[in-house]
């Protein structure tokens, strides 16, 4: 299990390393000069030259990356050029929103999905898995852009039960202007869950162990929670830590839309303006999330099957 974790941690930096090296380099093949941008049309070239000269932007690329790995390692994410705030200290400052919209709608997702994937494959080819079948299909199809605009006009514009904009003053504020984004990110990940659990539920029905648990007459109901769900809900926890990535995707959309604070909304800003560290930091953390989240993913299979611990 140490050396697995060894392993992992390697691979988890090798990541993060080659991701943020491949956005710097696209980030600087865009057209367009960032010093412009900040400085103003008004800017005289050697305002412009001294801002270079300030964002590291006159050295090789190759130096560039090599001294913002150099400075990351060091706990130096930068410098916002605009408000002249440390980078890290605007990045953990928006993370907290992203995290907690991410974390609401796939819990409630999963909370969802997983009995309707598990009724539907304990009632396979019924009326009731033919609808749950079509509703998974139909939430799947819709993006989350599409799902965040209607959810607000419906919601908040036309019924006003729920807040349009923002993200609240205290708790039960927030959690009242949580609602409807977490809502939008999480209603296609209902469809995404019972589809899988579903198919991996009858895979699982049909096996040896199943079988025998019946012929020794434990009851139906500890068979399906202790003895065929727990393998079946396995491959949901490790697409649930792949879609990390889809799910950080979803909620730059959703905070876009609902106008929240959050890492969507940081890096949407960032990039129109160029605005390079504060678009490198975000990139930088929301990239050691990912890593973090698949991780964890293949913890906890190792932790509900012991053989995927034996293989390690």
């Amino acid at each position: 299990m140490l050396l697995y974790l060894i392993r992992r941690l390697v691979l988890a930096v090798a990541i993060v390393v080659l991701a943020v090296t491949l956005l710097f380099v696209m980030i600087h093949a865009v057209p367009g000069d960032p010093a412009s941008i900040m400085l103003g049309p008004r800017a005289t070239p050697e305002q412009r030259a001294l801002l270079h000269e300030t964002m590291g932007l006159d050295r090789p690329l190759p130096v560039q990356i090599v001294g913002f790995f150099a400075d990351v390692v060091r706990g130096d994410m930068g410098t916002d050029v605009f408000t002249q705030r440390p980078v890290s200290q605007i990045v953990f400052g928006e993370m907290p929103y992203t995290i907690v919209l991410i974390l609401t709608s796939i819990t409630w997702a999963a909370l969802v999905g997983i009995p309707l994937g598990c009724y539907s494959a304990i009632r396979r080819n019924s009326l009731i898995d033919k609808f749950i079948g079509v509703f998974s299909v139909g939430t799947i199809a819709i993006p989350s852009f599409v799902m965040a605009v209607y959810a607000l006009l419906i919601f908040a514009v036309l019924l006003g039960w729920l807040p349009a904009i923002g993200a609240g003053e205290g708790f039960w504020d927030g959690v009242r202007h949580l609602i409807l984004p977490a809502f939008a990110v999480g209603v296609g990940w209902v469809g995404y869950i019972s589809r899988i659990v579903r198919a991996s539920m009858l895979e699982v029905l049909g096996e040896s162990h199943v079988r025998m648990a019946r012929a020794f007459g434990l009851p139906e109901r500890r068979i399906i929670l202790r003895y065929a769900l727990r393998l079946a809900i396995l491959p949901t926890v490790t697409v649930l830590g792949v879609g990390m990535a889809h799910l950080l995707s979803a909620a730059v959309f959703a905070e876009v839309v609902f106008a929240r604070p959050g890492l969507g909304a940081l890096i949407v800003n960032a990039v129109g303006t160029r605005n390079y560290p504060v678009v490198m930091g975000t990139v930088l953390v929301t990239t050691a999330l990912f890593v973090i989240s698949t991780t964890l993913s293949d913890l906890i299979n190792a932790a509900l099957d012991p053989r995927v611990r034996e293989s390690l």
